[in-house]
């Protein structure tokens, strides 16, 4: 299969390097607007070849774009006038419900399924990329009605070769859900890095003392901006109805301290050890 990728950053080159390993793509185009990465997944064979975009349209069986969801809105209704007719498209993107909207009277709108693999790192561009990434992972495949089905179950190949378990959902719920279980943990990281850097000025302080603790919760505070100040925009009702909650249990929490409340603040941690089970439950599936 002729599969086109365009933007070939952490996701589009992990996808690309996943799919030629497994056997699901026999030649990968990249695409990408910033041509030192297009080279540089080029020489790390992650692609076989950089393309223009209007051939790569028409000649792909499968493209996957994998850009900002800011852009995405913006380019996916030129995308789907320019695909062959039986080209199928589909999006990597965080957020779904303004992407969905944007192209949904297209003529083509049954070739494209909106996807989103629950994958990813704290690092960005090609280099990167590695074909384990989406192993074991979930993908949400959003408004499948509103796709044919073949452009569906070429999706669900795809993401099963990935060996990651489906879900279906509409764009509507995948956004308010993400904003909890995603969108609400990258701002906490961020949070945490800019409180910690504003108030320790001494860096060699904050090396010395940061154990495993601090390092896996702030991890994600060293994510792309570029890609992620998007995807705060389009989800910004439900991102910020999920950081008022944040905010309230916080105001909690340091109600408790100020009050040497000690019965009520373990009570409170012990409320939030049940994320425990459900955690182990997730595993278990």
């Amino acid at each position: 299969m002729h599969i086109t990728v365009i933007g070939v950053g952490l996701i589009g080159g992990s996808l690309a390097l996943a799919l030629k390993e497994n056997g699901f793509a026999d030649r990968v185009t990249g695409i990408d607007q910033n041509k030192n990465n297009a080279e540089k997944a080029l020489e790390l064979g992650i692609i076989d070849s950089i393309g223009d975009m209007d051939t790569a349209l028409k000649e792909s069986e499968l493209v996957i774009v994998s850009i900002p969801v800011s852009t995405t809105t913006n380019v996916l209704s030129k995308i789907l006038d320019k695909i062959g007719k039986n080209t199928v498209v589909t999006d990597m993107g965080s957020t779904k419900k303004a992407i969905c909207e944007a192209i949904a009277n297209h003529p083509n709108r049954k070739n494209f399924v909106a996807s989103h693999p629950i994958a990813g790192t704290e690092h960005s561009g090609p280099q990167a990329a590695f074909k384990e990434l989406f192993n074991n992972k979930i993908a949400i495949i959003c408004d499948r009605e509103k796709s044919s089905d073949f452009a569906v179950e070429l999706i669900e190949d795809m993401y099963k070769k990935l060996n990651m378990q489906l879900i279906n959902m509409d764009s509507v719920s995948h956004d308010l859900h993400v904003a909890y279980v995603s969108h609400l943990s990258h701002i906490s990281s961020f949070a945490l890095g800019i409180t910690v850097l504003d108030k320790e000025r001494d860096e060699s302080a904050i090396f010395n003392l940061a154990g495993s603790g601090f390092e896996s919760t702030v991890r994600l505070a060293k994510s792309s901006p570029e890609m992620w100040a998007p995807i705060f925009e389009q989800n910004k009702k439900n991102v910020s109805e999920a950081l008022g909650e944040y905010i309230k249990q916080l105001q909690i929490f340091k109600s408790f301290i100020d009050n040497d409340d000690v019965g009520n603040l373990s009570n409170l941690m012990r409320t939030a050890n049940e994320i425990r089970r459900v955690l182990d439950g997730m595993k278990q599936r």
